[in-house]
Order: C-alpha cells, then structure tokens, then sequence
C-alpha cells in the first residue's frame, strides 16, 4: 500500500483538515512535515469541532501524530494545544505524539520580532499572523537556532541564547522594541522544558521502522502551494516549502517515501492576508462565497478574501507540488448560483498569458479570463455518492479535472467527516 501526502493547491485553508482526519482512519501515523502554529485546520466530527494548528490532524482518529524536524514549534503554544484537545477527549501522550528532538523553538522574541518588522513595513505588510514563524526559520538557516534537543544541555543551552540574543536584540531595539535578557530567554525554556521534552525523539528513526513494518504514513502539509516560498506568490508567502518533496525533507524520510500526492482544492478560491489574487470578488458575490463558506482565519479569525476557482494557479500548484489527484471541497458552497466561473487565463497589459508572472508588479496587474457556466440549483450538501450530484455540478468538476491536468479522485460536500464521495482510493496509490 502507498503512503500518502496531503498538500494544499491554493492559498491555504481549502479543508485539508477534515480529508486528513478523514484519510487518518486509514492510515497509521500521520507526520506533519513543515511550518508552524500559523497553519489552522479545523475539523467536525460528529458534530464536535476540533481547531488544530500543531497537532497533526490524526490525533482526532486515534492515530500516532508525528511533528518533524521540518515543522518550526512554538513549545508553549504545544503544550496550550495538547491541554485544550485533552479538555475535549482527545489524550495526547509521549506515546501517541513523537516529535523530532531537531525542531527549532519559536520563542517570544521571534513573535516581537515578527510582529515589529510586519508594522513598520507600513502598506507593504505581507499579511504574517506574527507569532514568529519567519524569524524562527531565519534562525534556523542562519545556524543560530535553538532546537528542541538543546533542551536537555543547559551548558549548550547558555551559549546559544547569547548568540541569539547577539542577533535579534539590535533588531529589535532598532524597531523601537523592548529587548530581551539572557535571564528571561533562559528562565522560559527552563520552564517548558520538562513538559515538552518526553515528546522529544529521533522521529526518522521511528518513522523507518514504520515503514520497514509496511504500515501506512499520511503526510499532512500546512498552508498550499502559492504561499510556497520558492513557487509561491512571493514575497506574501510562508516561510517554508510547502509543495510535496519537503514531506522527506520535512520528516527524515527521503524523497522516495511521498507515495500518492493528493492536492487539496476548494471549489472556488480563499486567501488570508494580503497579496495578489486575480479572481477576487469584492462584490456581493465574494460576500456571499465567504458567507456560505463560513471563511475566517482558523489561526486569525481575519475574513478570508473569496473569489472564483483559478484553473491557472491551480495547474502550476498541480505541476511544481507533484500532484497525482484532486480532492475538491466545499462544491456546496456553490449550490444555488445562477452561474458559476473559473479562471482559464489571464491579461496582463493588453495580452493573453497562460501562466502566473513571477515579479510581484506583474502579479497585481494581472486580469482574469474568466469561463462562465450554469450554476445548479440542486442541494450537493451531504452527498455520498457520484450519483447524487446534479448534472451541472458533474460539468464544473469535470472542467476543473480538464483545465488543471489532475484527477479529482475525492469530493468533500460538508464539514462533516462521512460526506465525501471517494472515486479513488490514495492508499492504493
């Protein structure tokens, strides 16, 4: 059986939550691979919402949830997770949570950090929710980052905060902000530091013995594609590679182990935060879209800007994150529309263009070339099978299918876990 690696095809927040948690019931370990407490995946089950940032979504299933050495951890913000699910039901333990002893800490000054360089970029603010993920990953590849494993040698631990501290006080002092003391660094991870340490594990090495014993890994990615920081609409991405090859990068697994590359998509498009979108709808259309579909931040609670499905991003997010299959979700979202849209190119200065421009002058010139269809009137809401969905709604998924070059091998048509219509199995590769 092959494993599977869940990525998102937009801008985040397309539902990866609720088809990981669904895919997990299949699965035996879920891992997740890159970013922070900056991703959000909410899932329903049962009527029950669960709100997750860095837990892996399997933890809801029962599953062994693994947190690799891709993943950047704000200790803190673990353990606040860990407590909250555990006052749900949910029990959370060394045993059925590992995380790799090499993940780099997010710590209090990367938040201050973040949130000062994002108010003194002024109208240039890129949209970060300014709990620290880029300093702790600019830290990370400056070779000065503090790793969980450092924890356990407080004669390593000293030299390392003051080296940090080398870096980010002036940084911060030249933000007009307050700085921090080797005590106060010091202070706080010798405080988490019992209570996040029995997680603390050599995750590859768990993780091969996993597959050597032919059991199946679900790869779970946070935020998508076009927030990649090499493919994505830079510079209003994350911090991270988001796109599939980071799932062996990400856990210690190698690139071999990615097995079927299933890309999440919601039936129409959402994005956080600022940065171009093509087919953005400000009109009462968009107000509609995010109101059917429910759109703030998981994270934020910022209202998601909302717009028309964009076959053309979708296709590169299909190509460069190595996609094999679609799974499309919210399609009832769009039940009652006179019409609908999807975007099949775009105009930039007066001609025609197939793909998204790379410079960010180009990215907020583009037009969109947009495809109208006939909406459908039919509910889709709760659907189970293919047979259940109105002919319309059969015609836009197979246009999607057509325009981005990719299956759509699984239709989700609520927050609900059982409405999902399957049309192919990812676990049989």
């Amino acid at each position: 059986m092959a494993n599977v690696t869940v990525i998102g095809t937009q801008w985040g927040d397309e539902g990866k939550g609720k088809i990981v948690d669904w895919l997990a019931s299949r699965a035996d370990v879920v891992v997740r691979f890159q970013g922070g407490h900056n991703a959000g995946h909410t899932l329903v089950v049962d009527g029950k919402v669960y709100k997750l940032s860095l837990l892996p979504s399997g933890v809801v299933s029962g599953k062994t949830g693994v947190i690799g050495n891709g993943v950047v951890v704000d200790p803190t913000a673990l353990l606040a997770e860990i407590e909250r699910v555990g006052q749900q039901g949910l029990n959370v333990t060394p045993e059925n949570l590992w995380v790799a002893d090499t993940v780099p800490l997010i710590l209090p000054l990367h938040g201050a950090l973040d949130r000062a360089r994002e108010a003194a970029r002024g109208e240039h603010q890129i949209g970060t929710t300014g709990r620290g993920i880029g300093p702790a990953y600019e830290d990370k590849v400056g070779r000065r980052a503090i790793r969980l494993c450092d924890l356990r040698e407080p004669e390593t631990l000293e030299w390392k905060v003051d080296e940090l501290l080398r870096h980010h006080n002036p940084l911060l002092a030249s933000l007009g902000q307050k700085t921090f003391t080797r005590e106060e660094v010091l202070s706080h991870l010798n405080e988490v530091a019992p209570k996040v340490l029995p997680y603390a594990c050599h995750a590859w090495d768990r993780l091969d013995a996993v597959a050597r014993q032919g059991r199946r890994i679900l790869f779970e990615g946070a935020q998508a594609v076009m927030l990649d920081v090499d493919h994505g609409t830079y510079p209003f991405v994350t911090s991270s590679n988001t796109v599939a090859a980071q799932a062996g990068t990400g856990s210690g697994m190698g690139p071999r182990s990615t097995g079927f590359v299933l890309g999440i998509a919601k039936a129409y498009v959402t994005r956080v935060g600022a940065g171009p979108f093509p087919t953005e709808l400000s009109d009462e259309t968009g107000r509609r879209l995010g109101e059917r579909g429910h759109e703030f931040g998981t994270v934020t609670g910022r209202p998601r800007r909302c717009g028309w499905f964009d076959a053309v991003l979708a296709r590169r997010a299909v190509r460069v994150g190595g996609v094999n299959g679609l799974a499309l979700t919210k399609l009832d979202v769009l039940d009652g529309f006179d019409e609908v849209a999807i975007c099949t190119g775009y105009e930039l200065d007066g001609k025609r263009i197939d793909a998204f421009p790379s410079a960010p002058g180009a990215q907020a010139r583009v037009k969109p070339i947009l495809e109208f269809m006939p909406g459908w009137k039919e509910n889709t809401a709760g659907a189970r099978s293919w047979a259940e969905l109105p002919a319309q709604a059969i015609k836009y998924v197979r246009r999607i299918e057509e325009l981005t070059g990719a299956p759509v091998t699984l239709l989700s048509t609520s927050p609900e876990r059982d409405d999902t219509i399957l049309m192919h199995d990812p676990f049989e590769g």
